[in-house]
């Protein structure tokens, strides 16, 4: 028998602990950019609540490009390279950018990277 929202919620923990184990980043890293205590961050891990849809989207999303990024960095490069700004996004930081829903224009990047044009 499944129950109804058991997948959501094993995704959710499965997306913080990439973040976390990949991205290099913390609870209250995700529950700033979630605009949630680090407390709601925690129980979401745990499996004992979810996320509304929206910040699913969001980790979704920042999951996709921290699994991106750990095919080059180690996880504290990969946090680094979140937090700094980049001049190929007007010298933004990824992180806002995704957090706004502009994941593209950071995904642009990353497939430069990939073709070895932006290092």
């Amino acid at each position: 028998m499944r129950v109804e929202g058991h997948d959501s919620m094993n995704a959710v923990s499965r997306f913080i602990d990439r973040l976390q184990d990949d991205g290099g980043l913390k609870g209250t890293d995700i529950a700033n950019f979630a605009d949630v205590s680090s407390a709601t961050v925690h129980r979401w891990k745990a499996g004992s609540h979810a996320p509304r849809p929206e910040v699913q989207l969001l980790l979704a999303r920042l999951h996709y490009v921290v699994s991106r990024l750990d095919e080059y960095y180690t996880p504290e490069e990969v946090r680094i390279w979140l937090y700094s700004e980049h001049p190929q996004l007007d010298g933004q930081r990824a992180i806002d950018l995704i957090v706004n829903d502009r994941t593209a224009e950071v995904i642009a990047i990353l497939d430069r990277l990939d073709a070895e044009a932006y290092l």
